[in-house]
């Protein structure tokens, strides 16, 4: 009686301990092979009226870009948006995060591409709204290579596409008017 007794405890042991080491291979590469997508814009163009405005919105043109943007984004499902915080770059999120039911994050620009950030996108398809400068450093932070220069300040319609697979990164770059 008591030799069925030990037989499925250690078959029970044996089961749960090939089922463990099971579950950390599958996931180990399920996150190799996971696709991540990153979208990178500047802010639409922004209200110059006022110069003392260090904190301007957009300008008609610029909410008229913000809705544009958001049609762009309506055949593709965003899982996260990210904005500085400023009025600009959230006004232009606004849009797109309504039409997709996405709340927008904040983000530092001092702190681009953290560990956390990577962790918190894995396999996310991911906008993130940014500046002249902020929106070309993020990228080549998210490459690891010094490529993209500042963008042009009258430039309001560049798209950065970043895709991640297997730790190979590819860019494409795009106006969308």
């Amino acid at each position: 009686m008591k030799k069925p007794i030990l037989l499925i405890i250690l078959l029970i042991f044996f089961i749960a301990c090939g089922q463990g080491s099971s579950k950390k291979k599958s996931s180990k590469s399920y996150a190799d092979t996971e696709l991540t997508t990153y979208y990178l814009i500047r802010h639409a163009e922004k209200d110059r009226s006022d110069s003392s405005n260090k904190n301007p919105g957009l300008t008609e043109a610029g909410m008229e870009r913000a809705r544009n943007w958001a049609s762009f984004f309506d055949s593709i499902p965003l899982d996260q948006i990210y904005s500085t915080d400023y009025h600009r770059t959230q006004q232009t999120a606004s849009f797109t995060a309504s039409n997709q039911n996405v709340m927008v994050e904040t983000y530092d620009p001092k702190e681009l591409n953290s560990d956390d950030f990577k962790a918190l996108t894995l396999g996310q398809t991911v906008l993130i709204v940014g500046h002249s400068n902020t929106t070309p450093m993020f990228v080549n932070k998210i490459i690891g290579k010094e490529t993209y220069p500042w963008m042009d300040d009258k430039d309001n319609a560049s798209l950065y596409k970043v895709t991640i697979q297997n730790e190979q990164a590819k860019v494409v770059v795009m106006k969308v008017d």
